[in-house]
């Protein structure tokens, strides 16, 4: 039964980041704005919603090790699998925008996490200021999309309210799929005798990162690199800003000396994106390649420890 489970778990997953991608790109057009700046925002939180429910609920209950280490894992899984599948299955430019301001951001609020949780643990305070950072990055990104309301096509595949239906349909259909995938894929671990903590650092952040991987590689089929890579990068960003700051306020968080290790490797895998990304503008199929490789080691290292 897990088996058959699982199977509609990626069915959801793939049909309805379809819908997903058509819906959002679609009401970019109509309002206006570049589809990164929604890759970036409504993309990237609404494919961020297990990583939230996941941590959330875990800070609710105390359990202050998964909700740091799901985000940590997922980001590191965003960063280096979904972009690098994405740049495999086709090189793409690198949007100058998100090259400029939301990388370097990306960079900068890792290596910020890496500072307050160097003490052992992450207090309501910095979790009201992580909150505070999201709250500015949003109404920058508001400002942006007001800014370049002019320069979009205006061309509109579907009308606005089967747009809407799409998101909101397509989006339901990732999160439950995601869900399945994540719950059966567990147990299926657990029954060929894999340890709980491994699946928790494995399955569970890899699992919660499925909707940014099949989101990003439709948009990326669709020709739409930009909205594959800003939910990517927004994700990662949205992640670590509003999850943990949220958590933090809901329960300051303890932090195993693990996951300042994981944290500095996800400083190190951001600060790697950022150089392929900016060499020649690009992500080359060799370099999305490095990137997986990358992220194999990163699993390996996780098993042995």
């Amino acid at each position: 039964m897990e088996y058959l489970l699982l199977i509609i778990g990626f069915v959801l997953l793939i049909k309805g980041a379809d819908f997903f991608v058509d819906g959002s790109s679609s009401l970019a057009r109509f309002l206006k704005i570049p589809s990164v700046i929604i890759g970036l925002t409504i993309v990237a939180m609404g494919t961020s919603a297990p990583e939230a429910s996941v941590s959330i609920n875990a800070a609710l209950a105390g359990n202050n090790d998964i909700a740091v280490s799901n985000v940590i894992g997922s980001n590191i899984f965003n960063g280096l699998v979904v972009i690098g599948i994405c740049a495999f299955i086709s090189t793409f430019k690198t949007n100058k925008d998100i090259l400029k301001r939301d990388m370097p951001v990306n960079i900068l609020i890792t290596l910020i996490l890496c500072i307050m949780i160097a003490d052992g643990k992450l207090s309501r305070i910095e979790g009201f200021l992580l909150l505070a950072g999201m709250f500015f990055y949003i109404l920058n990104m508001i400002h942006t999309a007001l800014k370049k309301r002019n320069e979009c096509s205006e061309e509109q595949t579907i009308p606005l309210y089967k747009a809407l239906i799409f998101i909101i349909g397509g989006l339901a259909a990732v999160i439950l799929g995601g869900n399945l995938v994540v719950n059966n894929a567990s147990q299926i671990a657990v029954s060929f005798g894999v340890s709980q903590n491994f699946i928790g650092l494995t399955i569970v952040a890899i699992g919660t990162s499925l909707p940014e991987l099949v989101t990003s590689i439709v948009a990326t089929r669709k020709g739409d690199s930009a909205l594959a890579l800003g939910n990517a990068i927004g994700s990662n960003i949205f992640n670590i800003l509003f999850i943990l700051g949220i958590s933090a306020v809901i329960s300051p968080l303890h932090i195993l000396s693990e996951s300042l290790i994981d944290c500095i490797i996800l400083l190190i895998s951001g600060i790697l994106l950022f150089i392929f990304a900016f060499t020649k503008k690009s992500m080359s199929r060799i370099e999305g390649i490095i990137c997986v490789l990358a992220y194999v080691g990163y699993t390996a290292y996780l098993f042995i420890r």
